[in-house]
């Protein structure tokens, strides 16, 4: 907590966040060229921003990509704040709604935790049915093998086909399926007529993937949801639901409780 509020206090790093918020995965080049500093002035901000893990990083190829991070400001609003009136921390709350409600890329989805809990149980909280419903809500079930279908479970209903199929599974590391189009639900929740959700449904198909990498006594949990060609309705509504998810899960394997919907 004590790394989240230095890494935020000052305002060279704030604008480096403001950059990643308006355009995420940018290399150093790219970040560098945006703003008013220095090479190795944004090299040292960073580094205190990676430290908080307000930005996490990945390699692709020779470069290194940098990514806003929402994850440490959810957890200091869901865990520290949540025991005292909101209204003094107005300026912390306001940039939460800003993580969560804007995207954190046009195209892309992309979010870090550092979870107290094993690979094997993060893999069993993500694929088996009685941990996804206690955090998300709903049930996924499959075999979780390269090309097998996943079916879903809302409440007291039967398992549906939402054509979401296996693209990747390497058991405890790697986790990766295709996501489902717009679905009647979503018409009757939003007021679509029969014609604006058939519309809708010619989007292409998104991905979710999932990253499980041992750290010290946590895991880091990474997703990435992509594959969106433009910033959709379902890119909207998935930026802003994931951190929802993926707090309410890390709760329930740290503590063997879930946050409160609503």
């Amino acid at each position: 907590m004590d790394a989240v509020f230095r890494a935020l206090a000052d305002p060279s790093r704030r604008r480096l966040l403001d950059s990643l918020n308006e355009r995420n995965g940018q290399s150093l080049s790219e970040l560098c060229a945006g703003l008013d500093m220095t090479r190795q002035a944004v090299t040292k901000h960073l580094a205190v921003l990676e430290a908080a893990r307000l930005v996490a990083t990945e390699r692709r190829g020779r470069e290194k990509l940098h990514y806003l991070n929402a994850e440490p400001v959810n957890e200091i609003a869901e865990r520290w704040i949540s025991s005292y009136h909101r209204g003094h921390a107005h300026a912390l709350a306001g940039l939460k709604r800003t993580l969560e409600e804007k995207p954190m890329s046009r195209t892309e989805f992309f979010y870090v935790s550092y979870i107290r809990t094993t690979p094997e149980q993060l893999w069993r909280a993500l694929t088996e049915p009685e941990f996804t419903q206690r955090y998300w809500g709903a049930q996924l079930k499959s075999d979780w093998q390269p090309g097998s279908p996943i079916l879903w479970r809302e409440g007291d209903g039967e398992f549906e086909d939402l054509d979401q199929v296996v693209l990747a599974a390497d058991p405890p590391r790697l986790l990766s399926y295709s996501w489902h189009t717009y679905q009647p639900v979503h018409a009757e929740m939003f007021g679509w007529s029969a014609e604006k959700l058939a519309e809708l449904r010619k989007e292409k198909r998104s991905k979710v993937t999932f990253e499980l990498e041992p750290a010290g006594e946590t895991v880091k949990l990474t997703v990435r949801h992509d594959g969106f060609d433009t910033e959709t309705e379902m890119f909207k509504a998935l930026s802003g639901g994931w951190p929802a998810v993926l707090s309410s899960l890390k709760t329930l394997l740290e503590t063997g409780d879930v946050l409160p919907r609503g």
